[in-house]
C-alpha cells in the first residue's frame, strides 16, 4: 500500500510518501510545500492546491494520511489552516484517493506506543521506523511521515476495517 502523509499547514505543508507491506516501511520521497507570506492567503491556496495535485500525480498513493484538526487558543490560525487542509483534501478526492483522519494522540500512539509522547520523541521514533540517518526537516516533513506510519500501523488494521463499516452503517441509520 502507497501512503501519502499530510501535516497540513498554509505556510508548510509537510508530506511524504511510504510504501508499506504489512510488516515494513519504504520510503519512497519526502518533502514539503512552502508558501511566502507576502502572497495574499487566496493564492498560497492555490499554490498548496497546485503543488498537492503534482505529488498526487507523480506518486499515485492509494491513501492519504491527514491530521484532524483542533483548535486550542488561535482560532484564526486553525481557520486558515483549515482551508489549507480542505484544498489538499480537495485534491485528493478529485483523484479517488482515500483520506484518513488521525488525531495527534492516534499518531503519537502509533509511532511510540505513547499518546503523550514529546515531539521529538515521535520525530526520533519516526526516524528509526524509516530507517533514516537523520530526522527529515522541516519538522512538518518528519510529522508528515508519521502520519503516514500511524496509517499504516493503524489504517489496514482489521479492527480499522470494522470501525469504518460501523460508522457507515451508524451513518446510513442517521439517513
Amino acid at each position: 500500500m502507497r501512503i501519502l502523509g499530510i501535516d497540513p499547514g498554509y505556510a508548510i505543508v509537510g508530506w511524504g510518501v511510504l510504501e508499506f507491506d504489512n510488516m515494513r516501511f519504504k520510503v519512497i520521497k519526502y518533502g514539503s510545500v512552502t508558501t511566502s507570506t507576502d502572497t495574499p492567503f487566496d493564492r498560497r491556496l492555490a499554490e498548496i492546491y497546485g503543488d498537492m495535485c503534482s505529488v498526487l500525480d507523480m506518486f499515485k498513493p492509494d491513501c492519504m494520511s491527514i491530521e484532524k484538526l483542533y483548535f486550542n487558543t488561535n482560532i484564526t490560525t486553525g481557520i486558515d489552516v483549515a482551508q489549507a487542509r480542505g484544498v489538499i483534501m480537495l485534491a485528493a478526492v478529485q483523484r479517488n484517493v482515500p483520506i484518513f483522519e488521525y488525531t495527534p494522540l492516534q499518531v503519537k500512539s502509533a509511532v511510540t506506543g505513547y499518546g503523550r509522547a514529546e515531539k521529538h520523541q515521535v520525530q526520533e521514533m519516526t526516524r528509526t521506523i524509516l530507517g533514516l540517518k537523520e530526522v527529515p526537516k522541516p519538522d512538518d516533513t518528519a510529522d508528515a511521515l508519521a502520519m503516514a506510519i500511524c496509517h499504516g500501523h493503524t489504517g489496514g488494521s482489521k479492527l480499522s476495517e470494522i470501525m469504518r463499516s460501523n460508522e457507515v452503517t451508524q451513518l446510513n441509520k442517521t439517513k
